[in-house]
């Protein structure tokens, strides 16, 4: 019919030609003839054997006038888009051969383009989403889809009063080709706030309760931060779904919208008013389970945790029965999907209501348990297969579980090779039949390896680093030529080189870690090698004393282990230490044995557990904790050293006395010349996803730094340093720089450092894009710290307090970047007036 009726009408234009008549030409309607000539006319700038090329007609060729051959040129040439008008003319006939003229007008072609109304950095996205690039053909459709987008897009964003004016205008210049300017007159208008939400009907539920539940659509309140009262049409769709959901978690299964309107009042915002039928309030009555084997009803009833009596709440029913919110909800479809059963279904029906008392039958099918029958990886075109599949929690004959698939993509994305938001499960040739089906891993590689840059102000001037982080590299092809492209890599190895340094300071090192060591169990080996001088501060010159120096050579060596229990979440690390401290002239409050050295043998154990997920650079719930303790051994117990007696000579010297000052120093050279110190160390992070992607870090953290000896004292090494952004400078002598924004670097510690701290601290994080090439965040921040010189002044609640706001974008070639505007609500020590804003700048770090 439709290709009918499309003949039918080219043939009335055909026939309706201006050439086409009785008097002027004769022809016999539907009787054939050879085509002649065919000439081209009109104004376009197309060859005329282009043009009939493109038609399909031939001369020689036998057509019928009219009929189905001029039917289709027509169809061709208005299909290419380029012409504004086509018409196709009998020009004359001599016998039984027909002259045809195709008689074309070209589209124009956009020539200059204007747009008004909007920002200048704004333009480039209107032109790249509309592709009004220079040279395209305008047609009446590109003019409606333009508008019709910008309009919406302005809608979207709350100007519900948004005007789009487009307007051509045709070129006349020397140029044969018809081109034409177009001009974009964007009137956003002002957005269109909701000034009240009322509604009618509900006496159960109320108004308070039915606004709360709608998550975009909010009236004004000036109180309010996160959620703007703009109308979006769309999202106030969506609320209304919301709006009966509450409803519905409430009982009342029967609740409907009657009505809504929109009122526009005089201060250009409106009100929104919804008629709402509430229904009578149901309970659930019996529930019975059918075709379960697998589980008793006792073990379903438990999980389900809906018992006789209470009131009927659709929304929350569906949670318990599966809850698409959460890949690892307890629910009852992944008790069944993580016991091997994908081809289980599991369907509430209700089976009678009397009395507003509703029984429910869950009726399940279970289906036969699944195996897994192939699993692949593809999309890894870097990192070589073994490195993927032995993070793989399916195998082939393996008993399909779908916790296992999704614990494997979690352990993926934090690999760090690939896009953790492009890690995708595909389930290839389920089979209920046999019970069997495939798994493919999709993977896409984002970039490891990094250009280290890290920057920040601190300990008098400019901190920088410099280095080389290579996060999947290849040892075994170190010395293969063809590997480097640029570097070996595809073992998920780490090769790190860097240098840091300032005007006081110069470090480098060079660390190397292997995950699996062996390569069968996920056994991690760790080295790294430092060197660092450090130089003594001169007050008279402003500047670093390069003839007073501290230098500091270390290595460490450490093993860590992943434990089965109490789960595998769970990771036992051990690492041997030693550090040799070398002081030239080197006198400060500190270190009295200016000229001298300590030896530092240490033994760390840690306990961690993470189960963050998914992606390592915003993970969207889960918990991270660490819990270390470092240790050297207790010499004072067997080096026969009477230190009572050290320390009671020590403090009998006067520090102002030349000779007692240098006395002090023999003095502290023999208490330092082995540590002797403990060190415990813990840190807490839980996050959890709020809305869609806005997620909530809560931290804590704590350190401890102490004696076995007390005549011995606490080491002048290994202290806490709190405030600022948390570079870290001096860190290889084992001090540690604790980031508490809102303040200067370490300007909550004492001058020596601190023995004991604890910090506090909440971040809300929201994603403006987590795309692999850059993942950018937002946040706000709440935190508190203080540092203590002993545990006779700690006091956990006697904080330095801050808020702020903050920006990071992590590049896989240069790591994590960022800044923060902190507020500092407390005074530094030995202040009287709150510290108030400080900006830090953030390169490689990452809270």
């Amino acid at each position: 019919m439709k290709t009918f009726l499309n003949t039918f009408f080219i043939t009335l234009i055909f026939l309706a030609s201006s050439k086409i008549t009785s008097q002027e030409i004769k022809f016999n309607s539907g009787e054939k003839y050879v085509i002649g000539e065919i000439s081209v006319t009109g104004n376009t700038n197309f060859s005329e054997q282009t043009v009939i090329t493109y038609s399909g007609l031939r001369k020689g060729e036998e057509i019928s006038i009219p009929g189905e051959e001029i039917s289709a040129a027509l169809k061709k040439l208005w299909n290419s888009k380029l012409f504004s008008a086509i018409d196709i003319y009998l020009a004359k006939v001599e016998g039984n051969v027909a002259y045809l003229e195709i008689n074309l007008i070209d589209l124009p072609e956009l020539n200059e383009l204007e747009i008004d109304g909007v920002k200048k950095s704004k333009k480039e996205g209107i032109i790249k989403d509309n592709k009004l690039n220079k040279g395209v053909k305008v047609t009446e459709n590109l003019i409606t889809t333009t508008r019709n987008y910008l309009v919406n897009k302005y809608k979207k964003d709350g100007f519900y009063n948004a005007s789009v004016d487009i307007k051509t205008v045709e070129v006349t210049d020397s140029i044969e080709k018809r081109r034409v300017n177009m001009s974009i007159d964007i009137d956003k208008g002002e957005k269109i706030k909701v000034k009240k939400i009322t509604f009618n009907g509900n006496e159960q539920i109320s108004d308070k309760k039915l606004r709360k539940a709608m998550k975009n659509t909010k009236q004004k309140n000036p109180i309010r931060i996160f959620k703007r009262s703009k109308y979006v049409q769309d999202d106030y769709k969506e609320d209304l779904v919301s709006v009966i959901d509450k409803f519905k978690e409430n009982g009342y299964r029967d609740a409907r919208i009657i009505s809504d309107s929109i009122i526009k009042n005089n201060d250009k915002t409106i009100s929104i008013v919804v008629n709402v039928e509430e229904g009578e309030q149901y309970k659930f009555g019996k529930i019975t389970f059918v075709g379960n084997s697998a589980f008793t009803d006792r073990q379903l009833q438990s999980l389900l945790g809906i018992n006789e009596g209470d009131t009927y709440n659709g929304v929350e029913l569906k949670k318990r029965i599966a809850d698409d919110s959460r890949p690892d909800a307890a629910d009852l479809t992944n008790l069944y999907q993580n016991n091997g059963y994908l081809f289980s279904s599991i369907n509430p029906v209700e089976v009678s209501a009397d009395g507003n008392v509703i029984d429910m039958e869950i009726r399940i099918i279970e289906g036969k348990p699944a195996y897994f029958n192939n699993v692949t990886v593809v999309g890894n075109e870097k990192t070589n297969d073994k490195v993927i599949y032995r993070e793989l929690r399916t195998r082939p004959g393996q008993l399909y579980k779908k916790e296992n698939v999704v614990r494997t993509i979690r352990e993926l994305g934090q690999l760090g090779f690939f896009d953790a938001q492009k890690i995708s499960p595909n389930f290839k040739n389920p089979n209920p039949t046999d019970g069997t089906l495939d798994m493919e891993y999709s993977v896409v590689e984002s970039g490891s390896s990094q250009i280290e840059l890290q920057g920040g102000y601190g300990g008098g001037g400019f901190i920088g680093t410099l280095g080389l982080s290579f996060n999947n590299f290849a040892i075994k092809d170190i010395f293969n030529g063809e590997a480097y492209k640029p570097i070996p890599s595809g073992d998920g190895q780490s090769l790190a080189l860097r240098l840091q340094a300032s005007r006081f300071f110069q470090t480098y090192s060079f660390s190397f870690m292997e995950p699996w060591l062996g390569g069968k169990r996920p056994v991690q080996f760790s080295t790294s090698l430092s060197h660092t001088k450090q130089f003594l501060y001169n007050p008279q010159t402003r500047d670093a004393d390069k003839d007073r120096r501290f230098n500091i050579t270390g290595i460490t060596v450490g093993l860590a282990r992943r434990l089965t229990v109490p789960d595998d979440y769970f990771t036992l690390s051990q690492a041997i230490s030693f550090q040799h401290y070398n002081l030239k002239n080197y006198n400060t409050g500190l270190f009295t044995f200016g000229d001298g050295y300590s030896n530092n043998l240490a033994y760390t154990v840690g306990l961690s557990r993470n189960n963050t997920w998914n992606d390592p650079i915003y993970p969207e719930g889960g918990s991270n904790f660490s819990v270390t303790a470092k240790l050297s051994l207790p010499y004072s117990l067997f080096n026969g050293v009477d230190y009572e007696a050290l320390k009671n000579e020590r403090d009998e010297l006067d520090p102002t006395d030349a000779d007692d000052y240098a006395r002090i120093g023999e003095i502290d050279q023999e208490r330092y010349k082995w540590l002797e110190f403990y060190k415990i160390k813990s840190k807490f992070d839980w996050y959890q996803s709020l809305v869609k992607k806005l997620v909530l870090k809560s931290s804590l953290e704590f350190g401890y730094l102490g004696a076995y000896n007390n005549n011995r004292g606490v080491i002048p090494f290994e202290r806490f340093f709190v405030g600022g952004d948390g570079l870290g400078n001096y860190s290889l002598d084992g001090r540690e720089a604790i980031a508490l924004r809102g303040y200067p670097n370490q300007s909550l510690s004492s001058q020596d450092g601190g023995s004991i701290y604890n910090k506090f601290s909440m971040e809300l994080r929201y994603p403006i894009t987590l795309e692999g090439q850059a993942k950018i965040f937002v946040l706000g921040f709440l935190e508190g710290g203080a540092s203590f010189d002993n545990f006779r002044d700690y006091n956990p609640f006697a904080i330095q307090r801050s808020a702020g706001l903050g920006l990071r974008i992590f590049m896989p070639a240069f790591g994590l970047l960022g800044i923060d505007f902190g507020h500092g609500f407390d005074p530094l020590p030995g202040e009287t007036t709150k510290n108030g804003w400080e900006t830090h700048f953030i390169i490689g770090q990452q809270f």
